[in-house]
């Protein structure tokens, strides 16, 4: 069973996780209004990405007697400067999503609830994976200037593709 707080905690990071998804659909939304169909493309297999991510979170509450608390998402940005301003967002957010994860993992730890500590190593893998994303394309954007380099990454990165993640052992 999972404490009060524990389950507070990861109701508010299932919010955190749907945030994620307005936000990086606000950010296909963005691209594809500027004809970039492959940074749409990239930024929807991130959206796909935080969905999962919450509801692994919202199963594990519930398969640990919790309750859902579905809390009121609050509205992403509609607008960036520039494709760089973007990966720019998307990397800061991602680092600020680590911390999140980092401080439930703490939390779990102070409450002794391994079977949560456990849960979260996969999330703690992750955010390594998506703050080297990030950072990865961020850097692409930078050197792909605003001109022809931009016209190719964007076809490279229409090759991303979404596949469902394993569901984490508990």
């Amino acid at each position: 069973m999972l404490s009060e707080r524990m389950q507070e905690a990861l109701n508010k990071q299932v919010n955190a996780e749907l945030y994620s998804s307005y936000l990086y659909l606000s950010m296909a939304a963005y691209f594809s209004a500027k004809n970039l169909p492959g940074f749409a493309s990239w930024m929807t297999c991130q959206v796909q990405e935080e969905i999962v991510h919450a509801m692994k979170i919202h199963q594990h509450v519930l398969g640990r007697g919790g309750g859902a608390t579905l809390l009121p998402i609050e509205g992403p940005p509609l607008d960036w400067e520039s494709p760089r301003a973007v990966f720019e967002a998307t990397y800061a957010h991602e680092q600020k999503v680590t911390g999140l994860i980092n401080g439930l993992v703490d939390l779990a730890q102070e409450e002794k609830d391994h079977a949560t500590v456990n849960f979260l190593q996969w999330f703690v893998a992750e955010q390594v994976e998506e703050e080297e994303s990030a950072s990865g394309a961020l850097e692409k954007v930078k050197l792909a200037g605003d001109g022809a380099g931009l016209f190719m990454l964007d076809q490279e990165l229409a090759q991303r593709i979404f596949t469902i993640p394993p569901v984490p052992s508990e």
